[in-house]
């Protein structure tokens, strides 16, 4: 494999230091390349760069792990760049699901008006990026794991000729929660999943080469009646059995809103919160293991584990190294799933090499009773790309009342008031609204 330089946008966040340990683990597929990596947030940028080489030290990795104060020096010369940001941190996090609330929506990171909100300030900083790309690094891939994936990949490609695939572990990670809450195998349940980034569904499924919705309604029913059932798992059961189809988890919020609404009022804390208040453990174990001869990371002392973006990792050895492997994409629709036009980024399994991303299925239709609500939030993807990229504040509030959670006008407006203001620093003069004091 020849030797690469990957830009990580991102480099001082809590997922990188689990990141630089997926790349380490792949070393010999990456032998000689460079990680740069880069982040506003210095302090913790330094740490992660000092863990990353203890690391690769250790593990006798063939890497170059560096860091810079600078996003264009980052990405001067680089053939990969991985993207993986949030713009506001975990306090606009913790707006984008708080705020919602008191307007009768659920709050949520990726979903509805906290993830329209968190769709418009990653695409404020994406703007200046794709720019500085073809300034920088023409003809580099970008490998885009920042949320909303689904959106952020809908403008970057539709208004750039960037070179991009976007990522998420979903359609991985769904099947094998459906067969956990089964209580069979996971590494025997096999699925194909298509539709959107956090909104797919299964075309086909089975366990050990044969009917997997058969255990699933079975467990189902078990579960039912059983009042100290797992709220989550027995929601998961009722909508894959009832559906006859794995649904990506968010789908969660549409098929049982009420239910979700309630639990998101009832807890103390949301979850930017719950990380918020987890974060200087985080960063003292990622110190303290920078400090360390052999680094070890811990699972309950690390955000969300020690693999990070295992995926990212696994696609561009694939595409660095040519080696074809199939991995879940987001990716331009091209005809591969019907009733979607050519141009909507689509999440589908693909073939991964050094040529581009080729789909698997071509032609596919989703489950007719699951199809209106995907068509639904496609509609909204598109429009929120559009209003984030280069529309008014009038196009901003249409593309957030077309979402499934809100549908309503006056509701849009009044969200639109509150999270537009609490987020002000982040967004494009054009989104803006007055500027207010806010507290959490």
């Amino acid at each position: 494999m020849t030797a690469v330089r990957i830009a990580y946008l991102g480099g001082g966040s809590t997922r990188a230091p689990g990141t630089l340990a997926a790349f380490i683990e792949r070393a010999a597929q990456f032998a000689g390349s460079e990680i740069v990596l880069f982040d506003p947030a210095l302090e913790q940028l330094e740490i992660v760069t000092r863990l990353g080489r203890r690391m690769a030290e250790a593990a006798g990795a063939d890497l170059t792990i560096c860091s810079v104060s600078e996003r264009r020096e980052a990405l001067e010369g680089a053939d990969v760049v991985l993207a993986s940001f949030r713009p506001g941190g975990f306090e606009a996090r913790v707006h984008d699901e708080r705020l919602p609330l008191a307007h009768g929506v659920i709050g949520q990171e990726t979903q509805g008006p906290g993830g329209f909100f968190l769709a418009l300030r990653s695409l404020h900083v994406f703007r200046a990026l794709v720019d500085e790309l073809g300034e920088c690094c023409p003809g580099a891939l970008l490998v885009n794991y920042t949320n909303p994936v689904n959106i952020v990949a809908q403008a970057v490609t539709r208004y750039s000729d960037v070179r991009t695939v976007s990522l998420c572990e979903g359609p991985i990670v769904w099947p094998r929660h459906v067969a956990e809450a089964v209580g069979i195998d996971p590494q025997a349940v096999s699925a194909t999943m298509v539709g959107l980034n956090h909104a797919c569904w299964s075309i086909d499924a089975a366990y050990d080469g044969g009917d997997l919705f058969a255990l699933v309604d079975e467990a189902w029913e078990r579960t039912r009646e059983d009042p100290a059932a797992d709220e989550r798992t027995a929601q998961l059961l009722h909508l894959t059995s009832r559906m006859a189809s794995i649904p990506a988890d968010y789908l969660r919020y549409y098929y049982f809103p009420d239910e979700l609404l309630a639990l998101a009022r009832a807890r103390p804390r949301t979850r930017g919160e719950e990380i918020i208040h987890s974060l200087p453990d985080y960063w003292r174990h990622y110190a303290e293991q920078a400090e360390n001869i052999v680094p070890a990371l811990a699972a309950e002392h690390s955000r969300s584990g020690v693999g990070e973006l295992e995926l990212a990792v696994a696609v561009v050895a694939a595409v660095v190294g040519d080696t074809a492997e199939q991995y879940p994409v987001n990716i331009p629709n091209r005809g591969a799933i019907e009733g979607f036009a050519d141009d909507l980024v689509v999440e589908l399994p693909a073939v991964c090499d050094a040529a581009g991303f080729h789909p698997t299925v071509r032609g596919v239709a989703l489950p007719a009773h699951v199809s209106g609500l995907i068509e639904m939030l496609a509609e909204y993807q598109s429009l929120t790309a559009d209003a984030g990229w280069h529309g008014s504040h009038d196009d901003a509030i249409r593309a957030l009342a077309a979402h499934p959670l809100v549908l309503s006008l006056s509701k849009a407006e009044r969200l639109y008031e509150d999270l537009a203001s609490a987020h002000a620093p982040h967004l494009p003069e054009r989104l803006r609204v007055q500027a207010r004091a806010w507290t959490t």
